[in-house]
């Protein structure tokens, strides 16, 4: 059902169509809308969850791990500040490999205090173990939802998705709505095989000595980097059930073009804007290209290899900074494609706290690549 929403709703609505037995969360800007709508689906009985009201984000994330534990199907939403909080149970969450989905706003960092929308946040917390998926559009971020309890069920691994705060959050468009029947087709009720329970005793996040810590660890790699096949298998799932694509990357213009931008998350938009106006003024074998991922954790190495071939300038755009060293996706291309590829991969650094990325800028960096630093910071 195609619906006019505000991309929190959006996201509410979907996730009340996976089903969840179990939704906790504290208030934090730009989430909070999301948790707001899904608390109104309660109190107006249109959700069938439990809403437990946290006092801050690291319990909202203690909450739904002890309720995924028992076997119940569980989601929380934060940004910023409160993912930070949240980190210490992000990696017992991992380790325990529950399958919880969590939706983040992503937001600027402190300090200087920032409300506004970058992938500072989410970079911060990498290396916690949860897949991470990032949307460029509402409609994506909401069929990701969906995605994700898939997913993460199948694979007892946590997932996170990704959308600009504000950019997407606040934006009000159209949308296609799954209803809780539709849903269901495609993602089966929750039957975890362990979780806690007093007639058959287990313990989770046991302690580890050395004897058995490093294989543990190795485990939980692994398994991330083996989940791009059935991530990717369900995602061909998902356009049989519902009609629209999902994919771990997406290639936008001339597939012979030398120069190819990457980037993630809602930049897209106006990047595919400036490229198409460039583009029309351009020889073919002139042209821009832009390679998008959504999937930052697992990485797809083989399909951004495959996409950057032929590419003679790689242009990362990051919306994130690593401090010291560079952009954070710009660091995960350069693995990726280190010794595979012959193009020259440069990092721009854009839109940090919220600045404005306009097409003007995107253009000034096609024309300027040739003389732009290894790491450039635009938008001053």
């Amino acid at each position: 059902m195609q619906k006019i929403l505000e991309g929190s709703r959006a996201i509410a609505e979907t996730v009340n169509s996976c089903r969840p037995g179990v939704v906790s969360a504290y208030p934090i800007t730009p989430q909070t809308h999301i948790v707001e709508e899904l608390a109104q689906l309660k109190a107006d009985g249109d959700g069938d969850f439990e809403f437990v009201r946290a006092e801050s984000e690291f319990a909202a994330a203690s909450i739904v791990l002890g309720s995924e534990a028992t076997g119940v199907r569980s989601y929380t939403a934060t940004s910023s500040q409160g993912l930070l909080l949240m980190t210490e149970v992000l990696f017992n969450i991992a380790g325990m490999r529950l399958p919880i989905v969590m939706t983040d706003a992503n937001r600027a960092v402190s300090a200087p205090i920032n409300i506004w929308n970058d992938q500072q946040d989410v970079m911060t917390v990498r290396d916690s173990g949860w897949l991470m998926l990032f949307g460029e559009t509402v409609q994506e971020v909401c069929d990701l939802h969906i995605l994700a309890f898939k997913v993460a069920e199948q694979l007892s691994l946590p997932v996170m998705v990704n959308l600009d705060g504000f950019v997407l959050t606040h934006v009000v468009e159209p949308v296609e709505i799954e209803t809780r029947e539709e849903v269901a087709k495609y993602l089966p009720d929750y039957a975890p095989m362990e979780y806690l329970d007093p007639k058959n005793p287990l313990t989770f996040g046991a302690f580890a000595t050395p004897a058995h810590y490093f294989e543990i660890r190795q485990e939980l790699h692994d398994d991330i980097v083996a989940s791009l096949k059935p991530i990717a298998k369900e995602m061909k799932e998902f356009k049989k059930a519902f009609g629209r694509d999902l994919v771990m990357t997406d290639f936008y213009g001339n597939k012979n073009a030398k120069t190819v931008l990457v980037a993630m998350g809602s930049v897209l938009g106006t990047m595919k804007e400036a490229i198409d106006e460039l583009n029309k003024d351009m020889k073919e074998e002139d042209q821009i290209a832009i390679l998008k991922i959504v999937a930052f954790r697992p990485f797809p190495d083989d399909e951004v290899v495959a996409q950057l071939a032929t590419a003679e300038n790689v242009i990362v755009i990051d919306k994130s900074l690593s401090l010291g060293t560079e952009g954070v996706l710009t660091t995960e291309v350069k693995r990726a494609v280190f010794g595979k590829i012959k193009a020259n991969v440069k990092n721009v650094i854009m839109g940090l706290g919220g600045r404005d990325i306009t097409k003007d800028m995107i253009k000034k960096i096609v024309t300027k690549k040739d003389s732009l630093k290894a790491v450039e910071f635009v938008g001053k």
